[in-house]
């Protein structure tokens, strides 16, 4: 009896053994796949909230900016580019803000922008005001907030070099490079080299200097930062350095500013076609007047530059001068600049102007026969020949700024000869 027992136990184990598999496995499935969708990181944690966030990742939920990109065209304005994504109340209001960083009424044509979309709801707007700087509006939950961020460039270092044959442009559109450079390099020496009349052929330059690139796209240059230029067998040698409260500019090996209280001329290519005198004949009056300034030729739109800081007192046109700014500067000087064919943007009385800040372009307005600046220079009131003027040389680095100094120049002097090198062995 106990033998028939124990047969049938087993029996009865055997017929719900297979129930038994089915449900633990099942079990064990379900326990396995809740541990692979939840982050280990998480299984412990006491917030279940937390895990569900995660799950809803804002990459899963937002939608994709869409971004709108074009140049500003001819009557395009702020009111235009974004009437159709802001009220104009909006848009007035962001004009008013912006005054400080950049006016939105500043737009010019030819200028990039971006619009930036998020269904339809504009949640960004960024305008290149020139090559360093771009405006940025972008919005932050119900806000817009405005700022000037620098733009930002793929930089390449590269020594241009060359030998002058007839001018300093033609040279260095000669090595490939962009005619952009010789203003900037011109710019440098301003205060020593007069580069309408000093120029002459075996001239030689070597300039460093950051190409700027964007999509590959070449986009000009970053501040020049060395520059050896010979000019009648003299060397001059202009080192870039910025010290830590901002102030920058060209100096020489010994720390001396290049910068003097006067450019030697308001024009950076052009030729002299009348000098100071104080008797000329007038090609168009054909009568022998005094002539108290010193006239530049030069092409159309031509730009002309302030030789020192100073305040505008007089802007306007007469019959004899055209189109005209009247500058006054420190020690009782003042420059004249007269037959301009229109002003620089912003040109206005009382503004105060820095040296080589573009004032006005080349023009033949008023009594003249050709297009041309004429350049006067009076001190306490009394004409001044403009090419005799005695300059000083600006404030030199601090003396604390020195070691500085000295390690980038002797930094950029060796990059120089290493890349002066490496071009002569190919």
């Amino acid at each position: 009896m106990k033998i028939n027992k124990k047969i049938v136990a087993i029996r009865r184990f055997i017929g719900e053994y297979p129930k038994k598999i089915i449900v633990i496995g099942s079990l064990f499935f379900i326990l396995v796949l809740t541990v692979s969708m939840v982050d280990p990181g998480h299984i412990f944690s006491p917030k279940v909230s937390k895990i569900v966030s995660d799950f809803t990742t804002p990459d899963l939920m937002a939608s994709p900016i869409k971004n709108i990109t074009g140049i500003v065209k001819k009557g395009d304005s702020v009111s235009s580019l974004l009437n159709t994504y802001l009220p104009l109340k909006t848009i007035y209001d962001l004009d008013h803000r912006s005054q400080k960083i950049f006016p939105l009424t500043g737009i010019r044509q030819g200028q990039p922008y971006k619009i930036s979309l998020l269904e339809d709801s504009l949640v960004g707007f960024e305008y290149e005001i020139n090559q360093e700087d771009k405006l940025v509006i972008h919005k932050d939950k119900d806000t817009y907030s405005l700022s000037k961020n620098p733009i930002v460039y793929d930089t390449k270092q590269e020594l241009i070099s060359a030998d002058i044959k007839t001018s300093l442009g033609e040279a260095v559109e000669g090595t490939g490079e962009d005619y952009s450079l010789a203003w900037k390099l011109a710019d440098i020496f301003a205060w020593d080299i007069d580069f309408l009349r000093d120029i002459q052929p075996g001239d030689q330059f070597k300039v460093l200097v950051d190409k700027r690139y964007r999509n590959e796209n070449f986009c000009g240059y970053s501040d020049i930062k060395a520059a050896f230029f010979i000019n009648k067998g003299v060397e001059y040698k202009a080192f870039f350095y910025e010290d830590a409260s901002g102030r920058k500019g060209y100096y020489d090996k010994k720390g001396h500013s290049l910068k003097k209280a006067f450019l030697k001329a308001p024009l950076n290519y052009s030729r002299i076609s009348s000098t100071f005198s104080t008797r000329r004949f007038h090609p168009i009056l054909h009568k022998y007047r005094a002539h108290p300034a010193v006239d530049y030729a030069a092409p159309k739109n031509t730009p002309i530059k302030t030789v020192a800081d100073g305040i505008i007192t007089n802007i306007g046109y007469n019959n004899s001068m055209g189109n005209h700014i009247i500058i006054r500067h420190s020690n009782g000087y003042e420059t004249r600049y007269y037959h301009m064919n229109k002003y620089a943007r912003g040109m206005k009385k009382n503004k105060k102007v820095s040296q080589g800040d573009v004032i006005g372009y080349v023009g033949k307005t008023g009594l003249a026969t050709g297009y041309h600046l004429c350049f006067g220079m009076r001190k306490q009131g009394r004409p001044v020949n403009p090419l005799k003027q005695i300059t000083t040389s600006a404030k030199p680095i601090l003396q604390k700024d020195m070691p500085g100094f000295i390690a980038q120049t002797i930094k950029y002097s060796q990059e120089i000869k290493a890349a002066n090198k490496l071009a002569q062995s190919n």
